[in-house]
């Protein structure tokens, strides 16, 4: 090995730093093959860095395996980064940076006035930020003055899915219902100041798990409209302008983001001050969903127009006298069983939807829920379409038998009808709620198909017919053996409880001109929130037509 470096160095191919390998083994040059050692790699990198002209003139002249040179660049690059080369990199980099440095001095040197104004406006910009915010949350702290602006009597359309729900109205129980959803809007909107004096009056309440697709409400709402106009109502002290402004609140727009997902407004219309959406409604339309099954529906089509006309319905409802509801007749305009959607293809399929749509001025306590029963023991062959006639005779059968009503969940109260509304439509709000309705139908038509798929599959190798559908249908559990509602125990007769009611104070029984009068008390409740302009209101309509609607 020394006389071989030895060589190089008269043929000046290497330096003087290779003198310290003179006594590396001559095995370092002479391996062959893929594979190097550790001290064979370091030999060829010495060689490389410090005499590179032996290093190929060993390589391709004399043909001694070394190293391929590109096996060698991440070693080179190890080398190259030694602590020499690591200093004199830093040293670059001080001298960039004192170069920087240099040249930011003049620069603020130049400009020092620019940057001290600039540098002012930034503090006041900031503590102008800090001031605004303390001055929203003074705001948010500070009471909204409902005195400074104008209210307007309006109705409001809405829809909402009533199966999570413990029914429309408040109740003492619990805050589950659709009523305290909305009046939580209300208030959170600052459209309302309190219910107490918003003048509110509902058009029907319905019962836990019923749905509505046009509920409507009449209420005092925050306006914009200080010029006056219908149901407007400036307060005293607010400048009255010669014209009305342009747009009034987007009401069910402000509504809408603030509401559940399954309760949304539809529409909006200005009404007359004294407007109620209970008294002044003119007709309320019912539906209720059922699949066909092997119900007889053409038997059902034709008992149910026995319901037509004005009958008395106290065997068809659940008597509320407690509450003062003490006159059940009741008029139906139309009856209907009709199938939901037509489907020529297989017009005896099971699983195709019916509806019953039942139209009337007002109804009694359950009053659907007992006609639909009804309904589907006829439509089952359990009961003849003439018990219907034989319930509506109080005279021959003054008591209600005892029987169930149907389930809550297929009953929608579908639309209620109002002379002179102007109902007003917002064309985004219109688009929202259409989107939310598909998503929810998306949802449980899935669902639908899904069952409907493992209803199939378990049918196509059984003769087995399917399951009658209609018990599903009916609240409680189905008797063995049926017995006929005329043969069954009854209920309590109506004067029976008011005489209860009489005696728990509820009612009272007045006299006059040897005639005696039942008169409703009341009970007192935290959601009684009636002012004596309603209570007047009322009497101005009529209670005649009391009704709970709570179906």
């Amino acid at each position: 090995m020394k006389a071989l470096l030895e060589e190089l160095k008269a043929k000046n191919l290497i330096n003087e730093e290779l003198n310290d390998n003179s006594d590396l083994p001559v095995h370092l040059l002479s391996r062959q093959g893929a594979e190097y050692t550790q001290a064979q790699r370091d030999f060829a990198l010495t060689l490389h860095l410090h005499g590179p002209k032996a290093y190929h003139y060993l390589r391709d002249d004399l043909k001694i395996h070394l190293p391929h040179p590109s096996s060698l660049k991440r070693s080179v690059f190890t080398v190259k980064m030694s602590e020499e080369v690591l200093l004199a990199r830093v040293k670059a980099l001080e001298e960039e940076v004192g170069r920087l440095k240099a040249q930011l001095k003049v620069e603020r040197d130049g400009a020092g006035t620019e940057e001290r104004t600039e540098a002012s406006d930034s503090f006041k910009h900031q503590k102008g930020e800090e001031n605004r915010s303390k001055q929203k949350k003074r705001g948010a702290e500070r009471p909204f003055d409902f005195s400074a602006h104008p209210r307007r009597h309006v109705a409001l359309r809405l829809a909402y899915l009533g199966w999570q729900y413990q029914g429309f109205a408040v109740q003492e129980n619990t805050d589950n219902t659709v009523e305290a959803r909305l009046f939580e809007a209300l208030l959170k909107t600052k459209l309302i100041q309190d219910r107490q004096t918003s003048n509110y009056h509902r058009c029907g309440r319905t019962d836990k798990g019923v749905s509505a697709f046009s509920q409507v409400i009449s209420i005092d709402l925050r306006s914009t409209q200080c010029g006056g106009g219908l149901g407007v109502t400036v307060p005293a002290g607010v400048e009255v302008k010669g014209k009305a402004s342009a747009e009034e609140l987007p009401y069910v727009k402000i509504l809408n983001r603030v509401l559940p997902q399954d309760i949304r407004i539809l529409q909006w219309a200005p009404v007359e001050s004294g407007f109620s959406a209970r008294f002044d409604c003119r007709s309320r339309t019912y539906r209720y969903y059922f699949p066909r099954g092997d119900l007889d529906v053409e038997r059902m089509a034709e008992a149910v127009k026995r319901y037509e006309g004005t009958h008395d319905f106290r065997n068809l409802c659940k008597m509320d006298v407690g509450n003062g509801v003490l006159q059940f007749q009741r008029t139906i305009l139309s009856a209907t069983v009709q199938p939901a959607q037509l489907n020529p293809s297989c017009p005896d399929d099971p699983h195709q939807l019916y509806v019953f749509q039942v139209k009337g001025l007002a109804f009694l306590y359950h009053q659907v829920r007992c006609m639909m029963a009804l309904l589907l023991l006829i439509g089952q062959k359990l009961e003849a379409p003439e018990i219907i006639d034989q319930l509506m005779d109080v005279e021959k059968n003054p008591r209600k038998p005892q029987y169930s009503m149907a389930v809550d969940y297929p009953l929608v109260l579908y639309d209620c009808q109002f002379e002179g509304v102007d109902w007003r439509n917002e064309t985004e709000e219109e688009t929202h709620v259409l989107n939310s309705l598909h998503q929810h139908w998306v949802q449980n038509a899935v669902k639908t198909q899904v069952l409907l798929g493992m209803i199939q599959g378990l049918q196509k190798n059984t003769t087995t017919e399917m399951t009658s559908l209609q018990c599903w249908l009916m609240e409680g559990s189905r008797q063995k053996k049926y017995q006929p509602l005329l043969e069954r125990p009854r209920c309590q007769s109506l004067e029976s409880r008011i005489q209860h009611f009489v005696k728990r104070g509820r009612l009272e029984q007045e006299g006059e001109n040897g005639e005696e009068t039942t008169v409703f008390r009341g009970k007192k409740s935290k959601h009684s929130h009636l002012t004596n302009t309603n209570q007047l209101q009322e009497q101005n309509h009529g209670a005649k037509t009391e009704e709970n609607l709570q179906l």
